[in-house]
Order: C-alpha cells, then structure tokens, then sequence
C-alpha cells in the first residue's frame, strides 16, 4: 500500500512540475507572438505614414502649382469664378463683360422686362465670342471655353 501511494505522488509531482514548465513555455511563446505582432504593427504604421506624408506632399505642390498659375488671374463680376490671363487683353476683356451680363442676368431672374433687354446683350456678347474663340490658339481657346463654362454653369440655376 505504501509503495502505490509513494508511487502515485512521484507520479503526481512530476506531472504537476511537467505542467508547470509547459505552461512556462506556452507563456513564453505567447509573450514572443504578441512582441513580434507589435513589431509588425509599427513597421505597418510607419509605412502607411510615410505613405500618406507622400501623398499629403504630391497634393501640396499641386496647389502650389495651381496658385501660382491663377496668381495673374483676374475676379470676375461673379463670385468664385477667376479669369485668366490671355495674350490679347480684349479677350479678358470680353471675358469680364460677359461675368457681368451673367450677373445682371442672376439678378433680373424672372422680371421679363430686364430678361428682354439682356437677352439683346446676350446675342451681342454670343455674336463677339464666336469672333474671338476664331482667333485664339488652342490652349487659350481651351482656357477660353473654361471660364465661360463656369460662367454658365452659374446662370443655370436662374433660368
């Protein structure tokens, strides 16, 4: 009888220190898993960082760009439209002409005693267009076409 007990002990004991080391173990291994995932998650971090700091970077210069060109534009009559500068000042001037037409046209909005007078003016201006998109380059006809679409666009709303 002593020896089964005495035996059942040793056998308890190292089975019981066995654990004990295995659970060591385990805790060890977990404790390196969780330190490698951190690694990771940082160098993640810092790359997408970088990333974004390119990114953040690019768009920056391209407004740089972007105000550095529009710096020689000139406000027209109408509130958030610019208008570039051209070659031929006749063609800027027109181009602010026409803003301010568009203004008046907003403000007549449905009084048919202003419309039938703007619209003369509208036939003048469209008439003098023609004639000067005939005599610009392509880039200065592609800016051309711009502003007065953006022109354009803004009178929409009251018609």
């Amino acid at each position: 009888m002593k020896k089964v007990i005495l035996s059942v002990l040793v056998a308890g004991s190292l089975v019981a220190t066995s654990c004990k080391q295995e659970a060591k173990e385990a805790e060890k291994k977990v404790e390196n898993a969780t330190e490698a995932v951190v690694e990771e998650t940082k160098k993640a971090a810092d790359a997408v960082a970088e990333e974004a700091k390119k990114a953040v970077d690019g768009v920056v210069e391209e407004v740089k760009e972007v105000a550095n060109d529009s710096a020689g534009d000139v406000k027209s009559a109408l509130e958030g439209i610019s208008i570039p500068e051209f070659k031929d000042p006749k063609v800027g001037e027109y181009l602010q002409s026409y803003s301010e037409y568009a203004k008046e046209y907003l403000a007549a909005g449905k009084d048919v005693v202003k419309n039938a007078e703007l619209a003369k003016k509208g036939v003048e201006l469209a008439t003098k267009g023609k004639e000067i998109v005939g005599s610009l380059d392509a880039e200065a006809a592609k800016k051309f076409t711009g502003v007065m679409s953006a022109i354009q666009a803004k009178m929409a709303p009251a018609k």
